[in-house]
């Protein structure tokens, strides 16, 4: 099922490219998608569907770029042990082999290393799966096929794990829905979402515009990938793992006729991932649209999470909704507090009292953490600019008072010894200062 296009994506080059070709798919690998193929994909091809792509997966110039992408991205070692650095001292034989094992439909995906790494912004933990760099090679070369294909039928809505796309855009989205009084938010919430894909469904929705069978072959078996998690090993019977690179693309593909369906009936919806929330402009509206969406879901055998998900009056609700590691409440924004909370820890582990580096080695490493946060955060409420500014500090006070001989935190006359101003000529970068500069550069 595919919705309807609203402008062009921009351009965002991955590999050298030396073709004349349109804006919006600069981005496209140029050892795959010639001009050719690039003028099939926009006036379509015969009953939508593509055949005879297998050819191109193992084609040696698209796993060699493959493999590229692959060692730029780094990554651990999955269940075979091999490392990049390993795989890069033999890449010309090992990409010949896989090459040869693709060609002769021999291939097969090794086991998935299954591991557990904290949550982005949260206290609790997610389960990560790390394929060989074999498997990535291949699955990187499986999706410089695919996702074009499927980029040029997706919907403008999505926003997540698509080129030239990213969380400011779906944020900014989500500002000018507000400002032009869209209310009233659906803030939904996917239950497992990776976890619970439905193997069928999804190869059916990739079968609907890809009819090469080892294309299809190859894609079933990267789901079906047995999974190792310390001594335990099983097969899954659905989702697909956290950390395959063919993954986020196959995650879109799975929820693109929930987009459709959405912006169909008139929706204003804002999807990243498996993210998304629904903006209306009154309270019926909204609870129509949160039914409408949960018809959807259960078609795909998904479930929304009862408590988590929810219709907001965000002009009256003093606690909104949260998106993309902002919380909208009220008018304003706010980073959600699980955001500002991993913040603050990664800053305290560079400023622990023990630290031995000297103040102005700890202000330099303080300083890409803060720039950082603040490019992203840079359209929150003022006030928290001055909060955090005050927190961090209250952290280096503490660092000097320790070296003075006095213990614990910074308190009291400590304000007076190191006034805001000894930090300034320090060179710490001051989050309200950035804000005010650049308030007054608008």
């Amino acid at each position: 099922m595919d919705g309807p296009r609203q402008g062009n994506l921009p351009a965002v080059p991955r590999a050298k490219q030396g073709r004349e070709v349109a804006p919006e798919w600069a981005w496209t690998e140029e050892a795959v998608w010639t001009e050719r193929m690039l003028e099939a994909l926009q006036n379509g091809v015969r009953g939508g569907k593509w055949f005879s792509l297998m050819d191109k997966v193992y084609a040696p110039a698209n796993l060699e770029a493959a493999w590229k992408q692959a060692r730029s991205n780094k990554g651990a070692a999955g269940t075979d042990g091999q490392s990049v650095a390993a795989f890069n001292h033999a890449a010309a034989r090992y990409l010949d082999e896989l090459h040869e094992a693709l060609r002769h439909g021999t291939y097969c995906p090794g086991a998935v290393r299954r591991t557990m790494i904290p949550k982005l912004g949260g206290t609790g933990r997610r389960p990560l799966g790390i394929p060989t760099v074999k498997d990535r090679v291949v699955q990187t070369a499986l999706r410089n096929v695919l996702e074009p294909i499927f980029e040029a039928r997706f919907v403008e809505q999505s926003f997540g794990f698509r080129p030239g796309r990213g969380c400011k855009d779906a944020l900014r989205r989500v500002n000018k829905l507000l400002r032009e009084g869209y209310a009233w938010v659906v803030d939904a919430d996917i239950q497992s979402y990776f976890d619970t894909i439905d193997h069928d469904k999804l190869m059916s929705a990739v079968a609907e515009h890809v009819a090469d069978g080892r294309v299809l072959g190859l894609v079933r078996a990267f789901l079906e990938q047995d999974v190792f998690d310390g001594l335990e090993r099983w097969t899954p019977i659905k989702g697909t793992p956290q950390g395959a690179v063919i993954s986020p693309l196959l995650a879109n593909i799975y929820l693109h006729r929930v987009d459709v369906a959405m912006v169909g009936a008139g929706y204003e919806i804002v999807r990243y991932a498996d993210d998304l929330v629904i903006l209306c402009k009154s309270e019926a509206e909204a609870q129509t649209a949160l039914a409408q969406l949960q018809t959807q879901m259960e078609q795909l055998s998904l479930t929304l999470h009862p408590d988590k998900t929810r219709v907001v009056d965000v002009r009256n609700d003093k606690h909104g909704f949260e998106f993309l590691g902002y919380r909208f409440a009220q008018g304003r924004r706010w980073p959600r507090k699980k955001s500002l909370s991993r913040f603050k820890d990664r800053v305290r582990d560079l400023t622990k009292r023990t630290n031995g580096h000297s103040l102005e080695v700890i202000i330099g490493r303080v300083n890409s953490l803060l720039r950082g946060w603040y490019g992203y955060f840079k359209h929150a409420y003022k006030t928290v600019f001055d909060d955090v500014d005050k927190w961090v500090r209250m952290r280096l006070r503490s660092i000097l008072r320790r070296r003075a001989g006095r213990k614990g935190r910074a308190r009291g006359l400590d304000h007076h010894r190191w006034t805001n101003s000894f930090f300034a000529a320090k060179g710490l970068f001051t989050l309200r200062r950035a804000y005010d500069a650049e308030l007054q550069s608008r």
